[in-house]
């Protein structure tokens, strides 16, 4: 029988506030989906396509930077994956009580001042301002709907 690594998975969505001093609680089950892994905390970027930030464990991580490695060395679209990806990258660890301290770079990129919104993806998960993303959900589902998107199953 064929041995597959459990999938970590993100799930829903979850607003938190966002402290003076820049920290807030990263979701239980966000830090539940997390435990089994060396490093205490997550790993975010700011994200190359949206007003967010990305972020996963390290272990997302480790994958993310074996597909640049296995792109063709020294050419550009590496480069660009390893500035954006790996360059801007903060390993934020929980502290006792499950806080990640935010850079101010990342809620100035993100608009996050009170609150931020934990959203899950699948394998990683962003954090947006809550109305911002919010007004992202709706136009996907108008941009699915118009398209009339339908998702294939994969083994």
């Amino acid at each position: 029988m064929e041995h597959r690594p459990k999938m970590t998975l993100f799930l829903s969505t979850f607003v938190n506030k966002v402290d003076a001093k820049g920290r807030v609680s990263v979701p239980a089950q966000f830090r539940s989906t997390l435990q089994n892994q060396e490093y205490q905390g997550i790993v975010a970027f700011r994200s190359y396509r949206l007003g967010a930030i990305d972020a996963c464990g390290l272990d997302r991580m480790a994958l993310l930077s074996t597909s640049v490695d296995q792109m063709d060395l020294f050419s550009e679209a590496q480069d660009d994956f390893s500035s954006v990806l790996f360059a801007d990258a903060h390993q934020l660890p929980f502290d006792g009580d499950g806080r990640i301290m935010l850079p101010e770079g990342f809620k100035t990129f993100a608009g996050i001042t009170n609150e931020a919104a934990f959203v899950g993806r699948g394998a990683m998960f962003q954090i947006w301002e809550p109305k911002t993303f919010k007004k992202h959900q709706e136009e996907s589902l108008q941009r699915l709907l118009q398209r009339g998107a339908t998702l294939t199953l994969k083994p």
